[in-house]
């Protein structure tokens, strides 16, 4: 005979031995995704050759306040001006909070949700259904008090990964606002220093009437000896009116772009025509900082911004796939229902229910998969919308990076003009001074050293806005996680 076990056999519940089967009939009746997908990625900013372009110098990157090096203080005072009162920034602002605003919203629907439903409905029972007596033909106040609770398993991620995009959504509009502030600053230093360069050229313009107008005399004195012809005189005559003309063209173009600053600064006009003429100087040495390529992606708000996008992508795509999956929300009430206020909170009228409420997409005539290939589009598109603005960073230090170069090789041949015209003027005072030559010679070598000064004048400006652009391009001071955007 068999020993018996004192161990009593358990076994187990048909619920624990049915569940198995059911979530397998589930996931067995839902939609699938195979054969969407997609094989882009962002480019890794470590494969670009730029080491000739943008070779390391063992420079620094830009300061939040990296206009300051030009040493002129009332553009420090502008961009702060600027930074509160523009609109743009503003419309930036505004777009952080409501990203923000969807990003709670979206946590929210992580979590348990709890409510109350109150209600006293007055209506009139028919005498002629299914109501009985003696309720039937009569008016009744039904009472209504029940407390709901509910809460989504999210066993397969859904609502968590639709709060991960909206975060990573929100980290992009923060670094969005970021890129419209220095958008904004660059924009206003590189007007700034506009307005510094067409006052450099106005004094010169000034200069160059004050010149020609000596010639004209001196020619109508010649013709009127009869040692010159009208030609000389009306040729004269000529460039002194076209030097006015210059002169007369400097002044509007400086009145314009009093009325640009104004408004990058959120002003009205006339508040451009307060601004002092700039005092700007020549700034910083250049020198690119190492590990330029990688390190840029963190630096650049536009790069933080693109890459955030590209995240939120992914968990879209996570998303649309948790779609084709039960959807199982645990669903629970309890409270007071009764006809009468008499019997409202008696142990009598009271209800209670509980159980889940699953959701199972079974056929859908291919919605889901058209949902599923369109995050995969946007997907597509945010990555193409990275990689695009990762090679254009580049091109763009690259590009400002050779144009200072460019004129600071020109600048020495300028100079050294400048100085050969400066010299030349200066024997031909001297020589006028002892007989041995016209004063037309004098007043063409000072138009000569005018003309060489401009063109110095020209490259110097060309330089610092190339030096603005350059700090812009290397995201103006901006790192990673920083919150740069000034509050009001």
């Amino acid at each position: 005979m068999m020993n018996q076990s004192n161990h009593a056999v358990k076994r187990p519940s048909p619920l624990a031995a049915a569940l198995p089967l059911l979530v397998s009939a589930l996931l067995a009746g839902c939609a699938n995704y195979g054969g969407i997908g997609s094989d882009k990625h962002m480019t890794d900013a470590a494969t670009l050759v730029a080491t000739q372009s943008v070779p390391a110098e063992q420079g620094r990157w830009p300061d939040t306040d990296w206009f300051v090096q030009f040493g002129d203080p009332q553009l420090a005072d502008l961009i702060r001006e600027a930074l509160a009162g523009n609109p743009s920034l503003d419309r930036a602002r505004a777009r952080v909070v409501a990203a923000a605003a969807a990003t709670e919203g979206a946590n929210a629907d992580t979590l348990p949700h709890v409510g109350a439903d109150l209600s006293a409905t007055r209506q009139q029972y028919s005498a002629a259904a299914l109501v009985p007596p003696p309720y039937a033909g009569s008016w009744q106040t039904e009472y209504r008090a029940v407390a709901t609770a509910s809460y989504n398993l999210d066993l397969w991620g859904k609502r968590r990964e639709v709060l991960r995009a909206s975060v990573s959504n929100e980290n992009a509009a923060r670094a969005e606002a970021e890129q419209v502030r220095l958008t904004l600053t660059t924009a206003l230093s590189r007007s700034y220093n506009d307005l510094a360069r067409l006052y450099a050229l106005h004094d010169i313009a000034d200069a160059q009437v004050a010149q020609l107008a000596s010639i004209e005399r001196f020619a109508r004195q010649r013709v009127a000896t009869g040692l010159d012809t009208e030609v000389e005189s009306r040729t004269a005559e000529a460039r002194l009116a076209t030097a006015r003309q210059n002169v007369k063209a400097l002044d509007g173009r400086i009145l314009a772009i009093r009325y640009q600053l104004a408004a990058l600064l959120g002003q009205g006009p006339d508040r451009g025509l307060t601004i002092a003429r700039p005092a700007l100087g020549a700034g910083d040495t250049v020198r690119l900082p190492d590990n330029l390529p990688v390190d840029l992606v963190s630096r650049r708000p536009d790069l933080v911004a693109a890459r955030m996008r590209v995240e939120a992508g992914t968990h879209g795509i996570k998303v649309a796939k948790a779609e084709f999956y039960p959807d199982i929300n645990l669903i629970a009430a309890l409270g007071f229902d009764a006809l009468g206020f008499g019997r409202f909170l008696t142990a009598g009228s009271r209800v209670a229910s509980a159980g889940p409420a699953i959701h199972i997409p079974i056929f859908d005539a291919g919605a889901l998969r058209a949902q599923l290939k369109g995050s995969y589009a946007d997907f597509e598109t945010v990555v193409a919308d990275y990689n695009q603005t990762l090679i254009g960073a580049l091109s763009e230090v690259a590009t400002e990076l050779s144009d200072i170069r460019s004129i600071d090789a020109q600048l020495a041949d300028a100079e050294q003009a400048e100085a050969a015209s400066r010299r030349a003027l200066e024997l031909a005072l001297a020589q006028y001074r002892t007989g041995l030559t016209s004063q037309l010679t004098v007043w063409s070598a000072q138009l000569n050293e005018l003309s060489t000064s401009q063109a110095v004048t020209e490259l110097r400006m060309a330089r610092r806005d190339r030096q603005i652009a350059l700090a812009g391009s290397l995201g103006g001071g901006y790192t990673e996680g920083g919150t740069l955007v000034a509050s009001r």
